[in-house]
């Protein structure tokens, strides 16, 4: 099945720097799977936002973003995002996003966003998101003791968010899956 075949006319239009395969989740009323490969930056996000508006236009709410072959988002790509969560939340939609690269996480922290979005490690955890299995997948999660990775410290964090080390003062950040990070 072309992408053409799940949403008319997505095809018309193709930018080599950002490639768009779609997939229908049949199980799941609206629910359309994007696998993104390549780069979202200030050049080709209007393709992009394009692209996804057509889908929306064509009854998708339930937007999940695979992106293991996205190997760079700009802020401008980061509005994209948002600009779909906007357009799809008054549906009664949501959006995903899957498998997000450690580099491309890290802008989407960088600028305060990792909290406004549904992020998920394996299709079945963004499926189960939509069929209403887990809404927050780390709430069961938290509290969550864990060691500081520049000195060791045990720490304890209450809820996902940043924080600074009682004892080394490094910034951290721990994610809705209990993951931690530099910064």
């Amino acid at each position: 099945m072309t992408n053409n075949d799940i949403v008319p006319g997505f095809d018309d239009e193709r930018d080599e720097s950002l490639k768009i395969k779609l997939q229908q989740v049949s199980e799941i009323d609206g629910c359309l799977i994007l696998h993104l490969m390549g780069y979202i930056d200030t050049y080709n996000s209007s393709y992009f936002q394009k692209r996804i508006a057509k889908a929306i236009e064509h009854g998708y709410k339930r937007l999940i973003f695979q992106c293991g072959g996205l190997n760079y988002v700009s802020s401008t790509g980061i509005g994209s995002f948002t600009a779909f969560l906007k357009s799809v939340k008054p549906l009664g939609g949501d959006l995903v996003l899957q498998e997000i690269q450690p580099k491309v996480f890290e802008v989407f922290q960088l600028l305060g966003f990792s909290q406004f979005f549904n992020i998920r490690n394996t299709l079945d955890e963004s499926l189960d998101f939509f069929r209403g299995g887990s809404a927050m997948p780390g709430a069961a999660m938290f509290p969550k003791v864990f060691d500081c990775p520049i000195c060791f410290k045990k720490l304890k964090a209450t809820k996902p968010g940043r924080f600074r080390c009682s004892q080394c003062k490094a910034i951290l950040a721990i994610d809705n899956a209990g993951q931690v990070f530099l910064g």
